[in-house]
This record gives C-alpha cells, sequence and structure tokens, in this order.
C-alpha cells in the first residue's frame, strides 16, 4: 500500500527548492513578476533575478514553489498564474499578499495532495502510518520508495528533501534567524517537534481556520482524481492517499462534521446521506472548484469568479 499510494506513472520528484522553504511574500513577487507575461517568467534572466531582489539559486526556489503551489503553471518552460493565481494574487483578487489563512491551506493542499513535484510532503501526509515519526525513519522508507519504483534519488538528496519539508512545516523558535524566516507553510501548525531526540508529530484535529469553501475545493479535486464517481465514502474522503482527511490531518468527527454541511455549501449539489450504515456524499450537480474558493473569502463574489 506504501508504493501503491503512487501512481504507476509518477516519476518522483525529491529537488528543485535549492534548500529553501517557501517564504510569505514569494507568491506574490512571483505573481508580479510574471503576470504581464515578460520575460520574467523563466525565473532564471538577469532581469528576473535583479527583480525579485535574490540571488540565482534563492530565484530557482521561488519558480519550484510558484509551481508546486498550484497558483502558476509552466508551458514552453515560461510560467504564468493559473486561474487559482489570478483569483487569489492579483492586486484585485481575494488576497494578494496572502494574509488569510485559507491562501495558506490552498497551497498546502496542492504541495501535499500531489505527487509531481513535492513526493516527500505527498508521502508524509498521505503514507506514513504513525502520527509521531523521526528524520532517519522517513529517509529509510523515501530510499525503499525509490528503490521500488526505480527512481533516481540518493541518500543526501532524500536527506536534503526531508530537512526542507521540515523547515517548511514546522515552527522554530529562532524564526529571528534569516534562513528560519517567514515559513509560510508553518502558519498552519500541522506538525510540531514531538520530543527530545528529534522526533516530530502530526497535529490531527478539526483546524477551525481551515474553512468550508477550501474544504470543498480540496474534495472536489479529489474527487476528480478518484474517477468523477457519484459518491465518495466517508473511509475514502477520511483515509485514501491524497484525500482532504489525510492531507489536512483531520479526525474523522472533523470530516464527518463537514460533509454534513456540504448541502448547504453546494446549494444541494452535493449532498450527504446516511443509509443502512453506509456514510458518504453524493454529487448530483458539477460545481466549478473555483466559486467553492469564493465561499472561503468573505469579500468574494462566487457568481463572479466565472466571469
Amino acid at each position: 500500500m506504501k508504493h501503491g499510494a503512487f501512481d504507476n506513472d509518477s516519476k518522483g520528484q525529491f529537488a528543485g527548492h535549492e534548500t529553501f522553504p517557501l517564504r510569505l511574500l514569494w507568491l506574490k513577487k512571483a505573481f508580479d513578476a510574471v503576470a504581464d507575461g515578460g520575460s520574467s517568467g523563466t525565473f532564471q534572466e538577469q532581469e528576473a533575478i535583479a527583480r525579485f531582489g535574490v540571488g540565482r539559486n534563492m530565484a530557482a526556489s521561488m519558480r519550484y514553489w510558484a509551481l508546486a503551489s498550484g497558483f502558476f503553471t509552466e508551458a514552453d518552460r515560461k510560467i504564468a498564474p493559473s486561474d487559482l493565481g489570478r483569483l487569489i494574487l492579483a492586486d484585485t483578487g481575494f488576497d494578494p499578499y496572502v494574509e488569510r489563512a485559507s491562501t495558506i491551506w490552498l497551497a498546502h493542499w496542492h504541495i501535499a495532495s500531489s505527487q509531481a513535484m513535492t513526493s516527500t510532503a505527498f508521502y508524509a501526509f498521505n503514507v506514513l502510518s504513525a502520527i509521531e515519526f523521526d528524520p532517519p525513519t522517513l529517509i529509510e522508507e523515501l530510499l525503499d520508495l525509490v528503490a521500488a519504483r526505480g527512481w533516481r534519488a540518493t541518500r543526501g538528496t532524500l536527506k536534503r528533501d526531508v530537512e526542507v519539508f521540515l523547515r517548511s512545516y514546522v515552527r522554530r523558535g529562532d524564526a529571528l534567524n534569516e534562513d528560519a524566516a517567514e515559513p509560510l507553510l508553518a502558519e498552519l501548525g500541522l506538525i510540531r517537534e514531538a520530543r527530545i531526540g528529534g522526533w516530530y508529530e502530526f497535529v490531527r484535529g478539526p483546524k477551525p481556520t481551515l474553512l468550508d469553501g477550501i474544504f470543498a475545493y480540496a474534495l472536489a479535486q479529489f474527487w476528480e482524481r478518484q474517477g468523477g464517481s457519484t459518491a465518495l465514502t466517508v473511509e475514502q474522503i477520511c483515509y485514501a492517499p491524497g484525500s482532504p482527511g489525510r492531507v489536512f490531518k483531520l479526525d474523522e468527527d472533523s470530516v464527518i462534521t463537514r460533509l454534513m454541511r456540504l448541502d448547504e455549501v453546494t446549494h444541494d449539489a452535493w449532498q450527504w446521506t446516511d443509509t443502512a450504515g453506509l456514510r458518504q456524499i453524493q454529487r448530483r450537480e458539477d460545481i466549478d472548484p473555483l466559486r467553492l474558493i469564493a465561499l472561503a473569502y468573505p469579500q468574494a463574489d462566487p457568481l463572479a469568479v466565472a466571469a
């Protein structure tokens, strides 16, 4: 099951971040640099590096996280904002300066629910069975995965990737240290130091800053990846690799509470049913996932999203 969580055509990626975690201001900086379609879209020209005010390695890291976050896409080796990116990060968008937790939850969802660019994060959130873990154990499991899949990644590469993963998600006491400054995903409090000896633990629970619109958006994407069936069970939504329950570290009661609200959230397009012990959400109509996101931003007009 551990190796089966990855698609057969998955390549596995454990590098690209240049050892930098995603930082608070990078998404808006990247958006402003590439929104006009100029040469900055490659993140490699001297002009782009000068505009970002960072070195070449950090510019490459910004490019990597821009794509991994789901707010940007790549075509012909040039980066451009995705529909999601424009919706959120444009000057007139829902949250251009990433001041709301909903935007960070969206970035986390794309990073931890996808195998494409962030294989360590996907494995940690969706495959690790234990709540507590230590880096050496995670590295060994990733080495087993790499060997089973026939991928290319050295122990040193995996060690660096695990280090960046933890620096991305774990709040540090030395936040004034430049190297630890403003790791965006750590704001969510999903992983914390567990005990002396380098152990960490996932923080499971209801996640009050995760609004229903973001949960519903994630569920819509997960539903599509499951093949677009007309119904999903509670067990799938809670425990399947790439599910909202796994990625957001929600306990089962919290997932069920959210599913029971989806009738109202989706205006009955999705309906909760609990019949003869079969608890599931049924899809009666399709919904544009971007309209679901609008529900998580108080000033947003869901009807204006598709305009």
